[in-house]
């Protein structure tokens, strides 16, 4: 809970803080938009790294480095003194951040393999309060004191989270020396000829990509064509943000103790399609309905996380299987917020961007089919390829 709330928390208390940023020094646009395109291109980055430094250093030590080098990051990101210096702090933090993502599932999976649904709602809901607290204290903070603190503030959390990963480490170490263990190497590689493991990737890509577009972009669509204030479109981010609360306390039980993946994959795209109808068909009407219906879109989220520990047996495969899920699917899903607005400057309106997450969205739909086989990749290698 400590490692989840500290990835999270580091994620969402720069982008309120702009405004106080730029009256100490400029942060030109670019720079601004490079911090917003950061965070998937490190997540996709150290996605496929992460699986390499694991079999290296193991599950435990990595988690440590992680919480180290976010403390690290969101120290020096409230000291910068210029954009730059808060660009790369920011780049430093989101590698850790790229790489915990990865490490939470296989740890669920090495420590809790008959609880993978339980503590799997416990880390995504954690994740979900970690991301909606720092937006509503950031600002206050930073009014009461100062911006630095106000961003910085949140390294105590890492530092908190670090202590007992070291406590791990050490325990996990000894473990090993008593029972040694073999990684099998080249396990990351097998994904990519896996149709399970595609599956759970476009899945989490879905996901990924309608969550940030959706970041970058509903506030302006609802400004645009629903006739909503610029205050109220904050309000109806804040709703969108808000529907994956029910979804990341419910999804996983759904799954482990229901099998109801693929009742969810339709729930999913049933609400996301019908959120971008009504967008399409009357963006007036119901601006808060639409906004929640395309809320409940990225359940996909947590299902594919906890998909990740119930589609693999092993620990190499988990590791393996996270990796190559969110590099990739992270990977898609940073072309997205740049591709739909250079799609609304060429068409000068929103309807060809919608169509194209509504195109999005039903993906899920053929994907949902291969992801809710109840069968792992070992197995599935196995049938394919030969032993695993």
């Amino acid at each position: 809970m400590l490692f989840a709330f500290s990835l999270r928390s580091a994620v969402a208390s720069l982008s309120p803080l702009i405004g106080h940023i730029q009256d100490d020094f400029s942060v030109p646009a670019a720079i601004a938009g490079l911090i917003g395109t950061v965070p998937p291109v490190c997540y996709a980055i150290f996605g496929f790294a992460t699986p390499a430094l694991e079999r290296r250093f193991g599950l435990e030590a990595l988690a440590t480095a992680a919480m180290a080098v976010v403390t690290i990051g969101l120290v020096a990101r409230s000291l910068a003194p210029d954009a730059g210096l808060l660009l790369a702090g920011t780049a430093l933090m989101f590698a850790a951040v790229g790489t915990g993502n990865i490490l939470l599932p296989p740890l669920v999976r090495r420590y809790f393999p008959d609880r993978i649904g339980v503590l799997t709602t416990i880390f995504t809901t954690t994740m979900t309060v970690a991301t909606l607290l720092p937006p509503l204290v950031a600002v206050p903070v930073a009014d009461a004191a100062d911006w630095r603190l106000s961003l910085g503030m949140w390294a105590v959390f890492a530092v908190v989270a670090t202590v007992p990963w070291i406590g791990m480490t050490l325990r996990r170490r000894s473990a090993e020396r008593a029972d040694p263990t073999e990684v099998l190497p080249g396990v990351f590689r097998r994904m990519w000829r896996l149709p399970l493991a595609w599956a759970i990737t476009i899945g989490f890509a879905v996901s990924s990509t309608i969550a940030y577009t959706s970041f970058a972009w509903l506030p302006s669509i609802l400004v645009d064509i629903s006739g909503v204030t610029p205050a109220q479109a904050g309000v109806l981010l804040s709703l969108f943000a808000g529907m994956g609360v029910p979804a990341s306390i419910a999804v996983p039980l759904l799954v482990t103790r229901r099998g109801a993946t693929r009742i969810l994959f339709g729930v999913a795209a049933a609400t996301g399609l019908s959120g971008i109808a009504g967008f399409l068909l009357a963006p007036a009407a119901a601006p808060w309905l639409w906004t929640a219906l395309l809320g409940l879109a990225p359940l996909l989220f947590p299902m594919m996380l906890v998909l990740v520990g119930l589609r693999s047996r092993t620990h190499e495969g988990a590791v393996a299987l996270s990796g190559f899920v969110q590099s990739v699917g992270y990977g898609i899903a940073a072309v997205f917020p740049l591709g739909v607005g250079l799609l609304h400057d060429a068409t000068a309106g929103w309807t060809v961007p919608l169509l194209v997450m509504g195109g999005v969205i039903a993906c899920s739909i053929p994907v949902g089919v291969v992801a809710s086989r109840t069968v792992t990749i070992e197995e599935e290698w196995s049938r394919r390829h030969g032993a695993w």
